[in-house]
């Protein structure tokens, strides 16, 4: 298969929800040492997980059959699970079942992974840098915010303007120490 943005032959695909899990997937192979398109691997956002049936049948064992991976969040979970059981891999999924498919489950989401790794002083530290901690601290003074952690008001922040958690993605994982990257990051590129 080749890539329709780069004319590279395609051998893996790693199916992620969104942009911003295939900025963060991205800028995580680069921190490595890793050239994705060079090795024939293709981080593909599905636009939401409710479209991963159709990608599967597109890259899966009744398609172009390449080798997948891929990362969901929580709450996604059983979308990815009946996807893989419907296109013959596997059923009754539990998640490990899914992880030895290739297949990560982020807890909660992305964003939620990355400021648990990096902690609230790191997150804070790369907002101020992008000049919007002033913004944030308008924002945790909201009523909604008040009630809740610190944690849930950066998870929130990073989705309140547009493009935001795409530009955040790639500068919390350009933050990690590359011997804490959250599990399904770290798993989802080692298994391609």
């Amino acid at each position: 298969m080749s890539n329709v943005e780069s004319g590279v032959d395609v051998r893996a695909v790693v199916l992620v929800e969104g942009l911003s899990d295939q900025v963060a997937l991205k800028a995580l192979a680069a921190r490595r040492g890793r050239n994705l398109e060079a090795a024939g691997v293709s981080v593909v956002p599905i636009g939401g997980a409710t479209n991963i049936g159709h990608f599967l049948d597109v890259f899966g064992p009744r398609g172009l059959d390449v080798a997948l991976a891929g990362l969901c969040d929580a709450g996604e979970e059983r979308a990815f699970q009946r996807a893989l059981e419907r296109v013959g891999l596997g059923s009754n999924l539990t998640r490990a079942d899914m992880e030895s498919l290739g297949f990560y489950v982020c807890v909660a989401d992305l964003e939620d992974e990355l400021i648990r790794a990096l902690g609230v002083a790191v997150v804070e530290q790369i907002i101020d840098a992008q000049r919007e901690l002033g913004s944030f601290r308008t924002m945790q003074k909201q009523p909604a915010q008040r009630g809740r952690t610190i944690e849930q008001q950066l998870h929130r922040f990073m989705g309140t303007r547009s493009a935001r958690k795409i530009r955040y993605a790639s500068l919390l994982v350009d933050a990690l120490d590359l011997t804490k990257v959250p599990r399904p990051l770290d798993r989802v590129l080692a298994q391609v």
